[in-house]
């Protein structure tokens, strides 16, 4: 029995800037660069350029500075910034900018501790290169293409959603011995807002057969064989109850009953029918950083799973690509601090809505869910609890419902989530 933890962290910084009032009639040179270099991109470029009358400009120009001898009210500022978003951007920026006659200084975020790249004794722009920050990892052939305005930290972003994308054509359809499941977790490293995104696995086999089989269908991952431990089952049971040390402790552990040991939490759930697009995977790790607090547990299906029939017992989601769980924890209860953290888990749940199952949208009935609709037994039981049975059961809530009907007519056995009966028939 072998189990794998190898964790990947990645960073992702973004600069949000507020889309003002743009026009500025009495700046001619303003006005003239903007029309160019709308005209050369072929759309209006408004929100990437900025004068010294712009609310935004002083923070655009601050957001990189890196020695504060240059961050006074003395030290000479750029007539304008232009802040490009693709490459064609740039060679438009600089067409437009060398018929102004003007100083033309490029920064791209990184040291430059005298300034070079934003101040001048003439006359000058500002070339700011921070929103083109890609980092591309070819794991195959061992190269990097980092953008210009990329900073420590960033991103293995791209690595880190590829990995995540490629995911879900993985997990659900490799080894039958594998069990890949995904994390992705909202972190702060060095006060930067990231995704954490953490692989863990539980293979049937040995150490040198998983390292071989992810190298060749997760190379993204990275997988060496010390970052594997081979264990027995009993030990395993234990490293997922996250025990330290699973291999040295006593089996007995799981006898123990710690009261009052459990945590204020909320827990949700759905499924993936097909892939989530690359796009996809980006606006999800941006959503997360801007909620902050829910993590996502991707465990696949697929395998002995897939092959069970879908009415062969009351889970029908064995088709499905993944699973997704929702999970937010928290320390201290008040009412407004556990409404906080429950309405975060609401606001993803509703986001992943574009990317989830549908007609009906599934959920998994042991991470029980109030928020998918409650049964208050009274003459529209029926109609209530075909609300979340139809998400917890699908199709088998009918054969649910008879067999409930049968053997439980007066409904003695019932809770906010229970299968109601038929309907009785005046």
């Amino acid at each position: 029995m072998l189990t794998t933890r190898p964790s990947f962290v990645f960073f992702l910084l973004f600069l949000s800037l507020p889309l003002s009032s743009f026009s500025q009639p009495s700046n001619p040179v303003y006005n003239s660069f903007l029309k160019c270099f709308s005209e050369k991109t072929e759309t209006s470029q408004a929100q990437n350029v900025f004068s010294q009358s712009n609310p935004s400009f002083s923070s655009v120009l601050r957001a990189y500075i890196r020695n504060a001898r240059f961050n006074t009210s003395s030290t000479p500022k750029p007539t304008l910034i232009i802040t490009p978003r693709s490459y064609s951007h740039v060679s438009a920026a600089v067409l437009c900018s060398k018929p102004l006659n003007f100083v033309f200084k490029i920064r791209s975020g990184g040291h430059d501790y005298d300034g070079l790249s934003y101040v001048s004794d003439k006359p000058f722009f500002v070339l700011d290169l921070s929103n083109l920050r890609d980092v591309t990892v070819n794991i195959a052939d061992q190269t990097a293409w980092i953008s210009a305005g990329a900073t420590l930290g960033e991103f293995m972003e791209s690595g880190a959603v590829d990995m995540v994308h490629k995911w879900q054509s993985v997990g659900p359809r490799t080894d039958r011995n594998l069990f890949l499941r995904m994390l992705l977790q909202p972190v702060t490293r060095n006060t930067v807002q990231t995704v954490r995104a953490t692989a863990v696995a539980l293979f049937l086999g040995r150490a040198d057969d998983v390292v071989s089989l992810l190298r060749k269908e997760l190379p993204e991952l990275a997988l060496k064989k010390e970052n594997c431990t081979e264990m027995t089952w009993f030990q395993s049971a234990l490293w997922w109850d996250n025990r330290l040390n699973a291999t040295q402790i006593d089996p007995k552990v799981f006898l123990d009953r710690n009261l009052d040991s459990s945590r204020f939490l909320k827990r949700k759930s759905d499924y993936v029918a097909t892939e989530i697009p690359r796009d996809g995977i980006e606006s999800l790790f941006k959503k997360m950083i801007e909620l902050g607090k829910v993590g996502l547990v991707f465990n696949p299906y697929g395998g002995k799973m897939a092959e069970i029939a879908e009415d062969a017992t009351p889970l029908p989601h064995r088709k499905m690509l993944f699973k997704i769980q929702y999970s937010v924890n928290w320390q201290e209860s008040s009412p407004e601090i556990e409404m906080g953290f429950l309405n975060q888990s609401r606001v993803l749940h509703s986001f992943m809505t574009q990317f989830v199952s549908k007609n009906p949208r599934r959920a998994y009935l042991n991470y029980r869910d109030v928020d998918i609709g409650v049964n208050d037994h009274g003459p529209n039981s029926y109609e209530e609890g075909e609300v979340y049975g139809r998400m917890y059961f699908g199709k088998n809530f009918d054969r649910l419902v008879k067999i409930k009907t049968a053997v439980d007519p007066g409904n003695f056995f019932r809770n906010e989530q229970s299968i109601p009966t038929l309907p009785s028939k005046a």
